[in-house]
């Protein structure tokens, strides 16, 4: 090939248009994407509600008395959530437990105090506390072994499981027996009556 061909083949090929970009199929494509995820976000919030509704029977959360007495034990964390007693899959969303926050715990001889900025604070009074334990896993939160406190007690006619993370998890052993020992006092009380 002589210098003159390749030229005109280079002015030839010159000659050609880049392929056009369709930016009514391509807007087409990005609309149809952003209502499909409005759907799915709005098919979870319908859900989210309609499970609380059928958890509609389940009594307002009681407050704190006005002196629950002398602290036991105090500490700050995450709530994450509460679920059925024993199935850490079925997740409570009434009255607010479903949601997640910042928690700050306080223990009294009159039970458990959880203020949560942002959500509902609740209180459990020590006679419907129903013990403690470390565990990995509630609705939603999977930690490693024993990296979560679950906080058992009666609401009502259900048995409720709370979990909560500690900013410091190595005092979660002395939450669990502090709250077992409460639950046995209270337990043993309940039937000397």
């Amino acid at each position: 090939m002589t210098p003159a061909h390749l030229f005109a083949t280079g002015l030839a090929a010159e000659g050609k248009s880049a392929e056009v970009t369709d930016w009514a199929a391509r807007i087409g494509w990005l609309v149809g994407l952003a209502l499909f995820v409005a759907l799915v976000y709005w098919l979870m919030r319908e859900g989210w509600k309609w499970r609380g509704t059928l958890q509609g029977d389940l009594p307002e959360l009681p407050s704190a008395p006005e002196d629950p007495g002398e602290p036991r034990l105090t500490t700050t964390g995450r709530y994450h959530g509460s679920t059925t007693a024993n199935q850490w899959l079925d997740r409570i969303v009434a009255h607010g437990l479903g949601t997640r926050s910042r928690a700050e715990l306080t223990l009294t001889d009159a039970g458990l105090d959880v203020v949560r900025p942002g959500a509902t604070d609740f209180f459990v009074p020590a006679a419907q506390l129903r013990g403690a334990r470390l565990d990995k896993g509630i609705a939603g939160k999977v930690l490693t072994e024993g990296g979560l406190l679950i906080v058992t007690w009666a609401h009502g006619e259900r048995l409720i499981d709370s979990g909560f993370r500690s900013d410091r998890a190595a005092e979660h052993p002395a939450w669990v027996e502090a709250l077992n020992s409460l639950t046995e006092k209270h337990s043993t009380e309940g039937a000397e009556r």
